[in-house]
Parts: C-alpha cells; sequence; structure tokens
C-alpha cells in the first residue's frame, strides 16, 4: 500500500497514532508544516491541549491548509483533535476547522484528575467491549442529523463519522486496540484490516 497518513506532531501522543497505523499496515509520517501535507491521503489531529494547538496552528501557518486538505481528504480527530475538528467550541479561545457540523464542549467529562477508563460498545465490532481512554474529554452537542453516531457513553455520543471524517471524545491509541484505526484505514479506503 503506497498511501500514506499523516499524524499532526504539535502536542498529544502522535507517536503513538503513527505506530497504531504502522500496525495496521499503513504507511505514515509526521506533519508540523504545511509543505508535509503534500502526499498525504489522509491525516490524524491527536490529542493535546486544544488552546495551545489552535494558537500553535494560527502561528505556524497551517489553520487554512488544514481546512483546505479537510475538504477532500479524511480527518479523524481524537480528543483535542476532536474539538478541532468541531464548527464551534464551547470556548472561545480555540479557534475550530469546521471540518465536521457539530458543537465541542471542552473538558465534558472533567479534569485530568477525572480521568478513566471505560468500555463501550462500537456499532461495528458490537460483540466486543472497546476500552476507552477518556483523559480531560470532550463533549459534542448540537449535532447535524447526517453525522453517523458510532459509540456512545452514558447515551452520549463519543465517536462521530462523516464523510470519512472521525471525531472521537476519547484517545484510542493509548491501547493496544487497534481496531478503531483499522476500521477508519478500511473506511477510508486506505486499509483492508
Amino acid at each position: 500500500m503506497n498511501k500514506m497518513v499523516g499524524v499532526l506532531a504539535m502536542q498529544g501522543a502522535y507517536q503513538k497514532h503513527i505506530d497504531m497505523l504502522q500496525a495496521c499496515g499503513a504507511r505514515a509520517k509526521m506533519v508540523r508544516y504545511a509543505r508535509e501535507l503534500d502526499g498525504c491521503d489522509a491525516l490524524i489531529i491527536p490529542g493535546g491541549e486544544s488552546t495551545t494547538i489552535s494558537l500553535l496552528l494560527q502561528k505556524s501557518a497551517l489553520y487554512e491548509p488544514l481546512r483546505s486538505f479537510a475538504q477532500t481528504h479524511p480527518v479523524m480527530g481524537a480528543c483535542a483533535g476532536m474539538i478541532m475538528m468541531a464548527e464551534a467550541v464551547d470556548d472561545a479561545r480555540v479557534t475550530p476547522l469546521g471540518i465536521m457540523p457539530f458543537r465541542a464542549l471542552r473538558n465534558h467529562y472533567g479534569r485530568q484528575v477525572h480521568s478513566f477508563v471505560t468500555d463501550i460498545s462500537l456499532n461495528f465490532d458490537e460483540g466486543r467491549p472497546f476500552p476507552a481512554v477518556f483523559i480531560r474529554a470532550p463533549g459534542v452537542e448540537k449535532l447535524s442529523a447526517d453525522i453517523n453516531v458510532l459509540a456512545e457513553y452514558k447515551g452520549e455520543p463519543v465517536m462521530l463519522e462523516k464523510d470519512g471524517h472521525l471525531a472521537l471524545s476519547f484517545h484510542p491509541e493509548l491501547t493496544d486496540d487497534k481496531r478503531i484505526h483499522a476500521w477508519w484505514l478500511k473506511h477510508i479506503h486506505l486499509g483492508t484490516l
């Protein structure tokens, strides 16, 4: 497979995403500059601190190139990456990319000390629970009707898909379970698993 997945390497566990992509048979590279989006067939925006990521995207002149990239390429965002993918955020310090039609709620599941791991059901593999890692995890509201909810926690959506874009409240890269990355790669025709 010659397809390449870029991983925004400004904050968060970007190397864990790269390791997970490679375990799924995909090629991956770090993206820190706009020119590094060239040759990428998809992109992952990892977790971190959303206000800092927002600021770094502006300072590094990556904000507009990422918005343009997302119009024609699939993007996955985990935790802070989900916040950046939203159309709106409940914090004026964050300038989201507007990739998916929902509003993100920062720290919806509590601060760092409230981090937790819990099993959730994935609608594409309901037979086996997925160990979701929630760290200062965002919530969502005002979802567009055409967003597919792929997983919920306590009745609230925590994994959203639309047009190949995937947004997650939790961190799939912090587990040994590669089902979410593998499903996304297959869904966007970059993987065979």
